[in-house]
């Protein structure tokens, strides 16, 4: 919890100041960045590089955005720069403003801070800045766990917990030997304190430690480093993304904002014709009480795409709704489930239990379930989406492209078939990313993994006069969104094993069923005779955890996301995205493994 003591940020939990009385900003200047010689090192990265600081102990968010300010300031446009920090205990919306407010000079940074940080869900959370220059993975958790989970190397530590004697946990010994573990050759770290204890820890740990004047009337400070020469960082500099659904643009842009060239390729004659090209599609969230790893990675998913949504399509009412979700406690099984959920400790901006008459209000029409609340559910149009997607710059478009051949070639992949006019082509790239849902049989490298087709049809449904006062999205057996140019979308349908795509009136038929669970008067005032609908084919993989990452060496997947890959696909993109240029990866190992297509890659 925040204080407020002499105009100074205070924690009463730990009753230890935030930063010092003399100069917040100069300190943790002198401290983190000159500590770990930033200005030189940032100086010196050229080309795609991409540069990796570790913290331990977010707070006020002071260190990361004094840190991107350095960055913008002295480094060459194209590096990049990956932030990993770890938090417990956050500042909650108007606690950060306010301290974050103490500093003009950083009011620009500090705004883009805030934005993401409406976001935030417990567990990790991964939010770009500056067209993807900046990247900030924040876990809110423990820190030991947190650091065990990290996938890539770190270059430079900022050790700043509160004081050991006040906050033990940030400065045990598996903590320092964490660090020095997920460390490049050469990583340095610096620290505020000279305790002996932790100066003991990091020389244990592998690290040369020396002490250094401190910042205002603090004498000393520590600072270390690792043995070992830094090693020349190999980049990618170009990628074939094949599959032009929410996937494979999602993909392709997280490529793309990291410098990298792409080549997206489609089938189709336009982006989004498959599963993606449903009028609308809602933010469902689904969650249960036990974070195994696909709660984990969902949980993830949705605080990632939600700022990852505010960057690339905005809330503007036509493409893009923010009008909360509310999940109905419809039955005995799921009053059972959102109890559970319930009962766990989540910010209120996530989710929280509302009664019947809470949810009534909020829907603006009589529900006779209570329910979960997500504020920030929503709706959006997908092919928008994958269209903002595919125009971040350096990508290039191919659509009409079918696909025959993908195999590996000195120094990466050759992709080739024929276009609309059946003539051949063939490209040729260091990593290529597949995204085409079911229909990977025809790939050698594919045809083994797991994937199953499964048909959806969805109903739009004309607005009557009850059904047009709805005011958010509705979920039980189905959902029914609020009306849009007068009609409501109402779905879906799930048959496996079923490629086609006809629109049939039994599946019309099944989701007036479902809205009936919803709200029996919404039901009877609707005209199934007006339906009218789409039907697609999504891939489904046994267990419902889809498949991203790497399968050979260059060779990735981004398949199996269901009905969750309006949620799932941009962390997946942003995942393999990181994976293929070795950067700190969005997602903890245990997760990343889960989704692997290749558990043996590790």
């Amino acid at each position: 919890m925040l204080d407020w003591q002499d105009g100074q940020p205070f924690s009463n939990r730990f009753s230890d100041i935030y930063f010092s009385h003399d100069s917040g900003i100069k300190e943790k200047r002198h401290v983190y960045l000159e500590g770990n010689r930033l200005p030189e090192r940032f100086s010196l990265l050229s080309g795609r590089e991409s540069f990796s600081i570790g913290e331990t102990g977010f707070g006020t968010g002071l260190n990361f955005i004094s840190t991107w300010q350095l960055f913008d300031q002295v480094t060459m446009p194209g590096c990049s720069l990956d932030f990993f920090s770890v938090e417990k205990y956050p500042l909650d919306d108007n606690e950060l403003e306010s301290v974050l407010s103490l500093w003009p000079v950083l009011q620009q940074y500090a705004e883009k801070l805030r934005a993401k940080w409406r976001r935030r869900v417990p567990g990790w959370n991964r939010w770009s800045f500056s067209g993807g220059r900046i990247r900030l993975t924040l876990v809110i958790g423990d820190v030991l766990d947190a650091i065990t989970e990290v996938r890539g190397g770190v270059d430079a530590w900022f050790l700043d917990g509160f004081s050991p004697v006040r906050n033990p946990e940030m400065w045990t010994q598996p903590v320092f030997m964490e660090i020095a573990r997920k460390s490049r050759p050469g990583a340095t770290f610096s620290t505020y304190t000279c305790a002996g204890s932790v100066r003991r820890g990091l020389e244990q740990a592998g690290f040369q430690v020396f002490k250094s004047p401190g910042f205002g009337s603090k004498r000393e400070m520590l600072q270390g480093r690792l043995s070992g020469q830094v090693s020349a960082r190999s980049s990618i500099s170009n990628a074939i993304v094949i599959g032009g659904g929410l996937a494979g643009c999602a993909a392709a842009s997280a490529f793309a904002m990291r410098g990298v060239s792409v080549t997206l390729i489609e089938g189709a004659p336009a982006l989004a014709s498959a599963a993606s090209g449903n009028p609308r599609g809602i933010l469902h969230l689904r969650l249960n009480a036990g974070m195994n790893p696909l709660q984990r990675f969902l949980l993830a998913s949705y605080g990632h795409g939600l700022a990852w949504l505010d960057d690339k399509l905005p809330v503007d009412g036509i493409a893009r709704a923010e009008c909360g979700e509310l999940q109905l406690a419809f039955s005995v099984q799921e009053e059972k489930r959102i109890n559970q959920l319930a009962g766990l400790d989540w910010p209120a901006h996530l989710l929280h239990r509302v009664n019947a008459e809470e949810a009534s209000r909020l829907a603006g029409i009589k529900l006779e379930y209570g329910g979960l609340w997500f504020p920030s559910g929503g709706w959006l149009v997908p092919p928008v989406l994958c269209a903002a997607l595919a125009r971040t710059a350096g990508i290039e478009q191919r659509t009409g492209y079918q696909v025959e051949s993908i195999r590996g070639v000195d120094g990466g992949w050759s992709v080739a078939g024929k276009d609309a006019l059946q003539q051949t082509w063939s490209y040729d790239a260091q990593v290529v990313v597949v995204c085409t849902g079911y229909q990977i049989k025809s790939f050698t490298q594919l045809s083994h993994l797991p994937v199953t087709p499964v048909r959806g049809q969805i109903s739009l449904v004309p607005a009557s006069s009850r059904s047009k006062n709805l005011r958010t999205i509705v979920c039980a057996k189905g959902y029914f969104s609020p009306s849009f140019q007068g009609k409501h979308m109402l779905g879906a349908t799930h048959g496996f094993n079923d490629d086609t795509v006809d629109l049939r009136a039994s599946d019309h038929v099944e989701n007036l069923s479902k809205l009936a669970g919803i709200s029996s008067s919404l039901a009877n005032s609707v005209m199934a005779e007006k339906f009218g609908g789409r039907a697609s084919v999504r891939a489904s993989v046994p267990g419902a955890m889809p498949l991203v990452g790497g399968l050979l060496p260059g060779l990735y997947v981004s398949l199996g996301h269901g009905t969750r890959g309006i949620i799932t696909s941009g962390l997946s993109g942003e995942l393999i995205a990181a994976m293929a240029c070795r950067q700190i990866l969005p997602l903890p190992k245990t997760v990343v493994n889960a989704l692997s297509p290749a558990p043996a890659m590790g």
